[in-house]
C-alpha cells in the first residue's frame, strides 16, 4: 500500500495539469508573491484531497474484493465503536489543521495593506473604471475600446476581445500598490487573476486590497460582479512597468493634465465649426452614450429614453448641458462633468441636437458649456 501511494503521488506531481499553473485546466500561478502563495496553497490542498481519495477508494475496493460474500466473509460487528468514532473524528480534524495553517497565513498576508508605496482609488462607474492616484493629482477613466463592429459580429474578434481599454491602469513593479475600492452606482468587483486580487466595489463603502507585481507586462481582468446590462463590457487592463518607467509616465500624466487644462482655457475664446463639433460629438456619443440610447438614438423602450424627438434634446440647451454635466438622480443617467472635457460635451450636445431628425441646426460652443459649469458653481455656493 505504501509503495502504491508513493507511485500515485509521483504521478500527480509530474502531471502537466497539476504543475502548469497557467494551463487551461488549472488556476493561474500569477506574477505576485501572493498569487503564487494562493496557487501553492491550492495545489497543496488539491494533493491532500487526491491522497485522501486514493486511500479511501483503495481501502474500499480492497475490502470489497477480499471480504466479499462469495468468499464466505462475515461482517464484523462494531456498532458504536468508540475507537472508530475517535479515529474518524481525529484524523479529519488533524487534516483540517494542517490545511488551515498555510491558508490562514496567506489570508492574513492578503489583507495587510500597510506600508504601501502608492495608493490608487478605484471607482466602478456604470461599466467603466475610474482610477485616481492619491496625492499625485492624476486621474482618468478606463473604458472598453473593443470596436463595436466586433461586438456586433461585423468583424473578426481579436485575441483580447472585450479585454481592451483606451487607458490602462499603470502601476510600478517591485512596489507595494494599495487599492481603495468603491462605486458610484451599483456593486462592481475589480478582478485581476494574475494578481490574485478580487475585491468588491460597493457604493458608499471603501474596501482595500494590494499587490506587488514582480514582472513587467500587461495583465487583464474584468468586473466579476453582475453589475447591469453591460457587465460583460467592463474590463480591467493593468500595465505594470519598471519603477523608472512608471515615474516617467506619472510625470508625463501630470503634464498632460496641465496641458489639457490650458487647452480647455484656450477654447473659451475660439469658435469651432459645426463639422468639427459633430465629428467629435459622434465619437463621444458612440463611446459613452450609445450603449443605453443606442447608435440610432432610439433608446430602449421602457428602460432608456429615446433621444430622437426628446424634449430634453429639443428643449432649452441649458437643461441639455446640465443633464450631461450632472446626470439625473434616481436613473441610470450618470454625471459626465468629470469624464468629458468642455469640448467633448459641446460636441456631443451639438451631435444630439442635429442627428436622427433632430435638425435644430444648432452649434454649441465650449464657452457655453463652461458658462453652465460656472453658473452651477455659483448657484451651489
Amino acid at each position: 500500500m505504501k509503495k502504491y501511494l508513493s507511485l500515485v503521488s509521483a504521478l500527480l506531481l509530474t502531471n502537466p495539469l497539476v504543475t502548469y499553473g497557467n494551463s487551461a485546466f488549472n488556476m493561474r500561478e500569477g506574477v505576485t508573491d501572493i498569487s503564487q502563495n494562493v496557487y501553492q496553497l491550492h495545489m497543496t490542498i488539491f494533493l491532500i484531497c487526491c491522497a485522501i481519495g486514493v486511500v479511501v477508494f483503495a481501502v474500499m475496493f480492497w475490502a470489497m474484493i477480499h471480504h466479499r460474500k462469495s468468499k464466505g466473509a462475515q461482517p464484523a460487528q462494531f456498532h458504536e465503536s468508540t475507537k472508530v468514532e475517535i479515529l474518524w473524528t481525529a484524523i479529519p480534524f488533524l487534516i483540517l489543521v494542517v490545511m488551515a495553517i498555510p491558508a490562514t497565513k496567506t489570508l492574513i498576508a492578503m489583507e495587510d495593506v500597510s506600508k504601501a508605496d502608492l495608493t490608487i482609488k478605484v471607482t466602478g462607474s456604470q461599466w467603466k473604471w475610474h482610477y485616481e492616484y492619491m496625492g499625485h493629482d492624476v486621474d482618468f477613466y478606463s473604458i472598453l475600446s473593443t470596436p463595436v463592429e466586433q461586438i456586433n459580429d461585423q468583424e473578426a474578434k481579436t485575441e483580447n476581445y472585450l479585454l481592451e481599454v483606451d487607458k490602462p491602469l499603470v502601476i510600478p513593479t517591485d512596489r507595494k500598490v494599495r487599492f481603495l475600492m468603491t462605486s458610484d452606482d451599483v456593486i462592481h468587483s475589480w478582478w485581476v487573476p494574475d494578481f490574485a486580487v478580487k475585491k468588491d466595489a460597493n457604493p458608499g463603502f471603501i474596501n482595500e486590497a494590494w499587490t506587488r507585481v514582480n514582472e513587467a507586462g500587461i495583465y487583464r481582468g474584468q468586473c466579476a460582479e453582475l453589475c447591469g446590462k453591460d457587465h460583460g463590457f467592463m474590463p480591467v487592463v493593468v500595465d505594470a512597468r519598471s519603477p523608472e518607467e512608471f515615474d516617467s509616465w506619472l510625470q508625463d500624466a501630470k503634464q498632460q493634465k496641465l496641458d489639457e487644462a490650458a487647452a480647455s482655457a484656450a477654447l473659451l475664446d475660439q469658435t469651432l465649426s459645426k463639422e468639427e463639433l459633430m465629428s467629435s460629438g459622434e465619437k463621444v456619443y458612440m463611446a459613452y452614450c450609445s450603449a443605453c440610447h443606442q447608435p440610432t438614438g432610439m433608446g430602449l423602450p421602457g428602460v432608456f429614453p429615446a433621444l430622437k424627438n426628446s424634449p430634453i434634446v429639443l428643449g432649452d440647451v441649458k437643461d441639455h448641458i446640465d443633464i450631461i454635466l450632472h446626470g439625473k438622480p434616481g436613473t441610470a443617467m450618470q454625471a459626465f462633468a468629470k469624464q468629458l472635457s468642455i469640448k467633448e460635451i459641446a460636441g456631443v450636445v451639438t451631435f444630439k441636437r442635429n442627428s436622427w431628425g433632430n435638425d435644430l441646426d444648432q452649434v454649441i460652443q465650449p464657452s457655453e458649456v463652461q458658462a453652465r459649469i460656472d453658473a452651477n458653481k455659483e448657484a451651489s455656493q
